[in-house]
């Protein structure tokens, strides 16, 4: 498993090198330059101090040279500045990357935690009244669009009912609240948007449990093990259950990704600072290092996720090894 591992780990280099390769340039043949943003900015600068900034920046150089420069400065994880207010890029994702980190992760939680118990339950109960209700649920759910469902629990919740804030992640005074002040808080800023972003992924994963629950339990072994005088729990949650997770761990592994990217859609209703709204503003000002931040981000989680993914097969299911090939 180790050799594995690091094997895998290794072959990351290569592809990252790959993605950055075809994302700069992409990014580089669009029309436009970074440094016209400045100019937006300031109408009265000269033809000659944009020159100025494109050299100061390297967009003067050969293309080649300028992400063998831009390669150098990602091995000290150095990611430069943002063009849009000259800040460092790597400051400005850690300012915001603790909310969206804590939004998607109780996101997660909340689906996993809820989803698989409901999708095993409808799974038991197939073709009854509950589980029939469940699915037409499920699937209105899945189907309705994530910003007009965040403006009915908007309309809801703070505008009708006056429970909730309506956007933010913390009140004006929120510094001078005590702490478990401060935990209610927050709590309540981040009710709504933990809500919407867990609504459509649980309606999925449950879907998905569902289908995987009942044909595992269709399988010979389970009537083997009922055979045996097994109880039902037990052919339930330890022979159905290892077997029907499988893929639900494809799915976790392919949403660690989502925990930096955020949601654009939700944290620009809710005017929350997060990453996704971050990354959004990035390419709507054509911020090239912000963009090539996000890309290399973006890409790591991914691999590294497939990677998580992979591993945690071989627990689930001790059929699967990894050795030396």
């Amino acid at each position: 498993m180790l050799t594995y591992i690091v094997r895998r780990l290794l072959g990351i280099i290569p592809m990252l090198l790959g993605i950055t390769v075809l994302s700069f340039l992409v990014i580089k043949l669009a029309p436009g330059k970074p440094v016209m943003l400045q100019y937006s900015l300031n109408p009265k600068i000269s033809l000659e101090e944009i020159r100025r900034l494109e050299k100061l920046e390297g967009f003067d150089k050969p293309l080649h040279i300028q992400y063998l420069n831009w390669l150098k400065n990602l091995s000290r994880f150095n990611f430069g500045r943002s063009f849009s207010d000259g800040r460092p890029v790597t400051e400005k994702i850690i300012e915001r990357l603790p909310v969206t980190l804590a939004i998607n992760i109780l996101s997660l939680l909340f689906i996993f935690a809820i989803a698989l118990p409901w999708g095993i339950k409808c799974a038991l109960k197939e073709g009854t009244f509950f589980d029939n209700a469940s699915a037409l649920t499920m699937f209105l759910l899945f189907a309705a669009p994530t910003f007009w469902l965040a403006l009915l629990l908007m309309q809801l919740f703070c505008i009708n009912l006056g429970l909730l804030p309506i956007s933010g992640i913390a009140s004006l005074d929120f510094e001078y609240f005590p702490w478990w002040k401060k935990l209610w808080d927050l709590g309540r800023h981040m009710f709504l948007p933990v809500l919407v972003s867990s609504l459509g992924g649980f309606a999925g994963v449950s879907r998905y449990m569902r289908s995987n629950m009942i044909e595992a339990m269709n399988q010979p072994y389970i009537y083997t093990a009922r055979a045996k005088g097994l109880s039902e729990a037990t052919v339930i949650y330890k022979h159905a259950l290892r077997n029907a997770v499988l893929p639900i761990v494809t799915i976790i592994g392919l949403s660690i990704p989502g925990l930096l990217g955020g949601s654009i859609i939700f944290e620009s209703i809710f005017a929350i600072p997060g990453i996704g709204r971050l990354f959004y503003e990035a390419a709507t000002m054509r911020d090239l290092n912000l963009i090539m931040a996000e890309v290399v981000l973006v890409a790591i989680l991914t691999m590294l996720g497939n990677l998580i993914a992979d591993i945690a097969y071989a627990y689930v299911d001790p059929r699967i090894r990894y050795g030396k090939r």
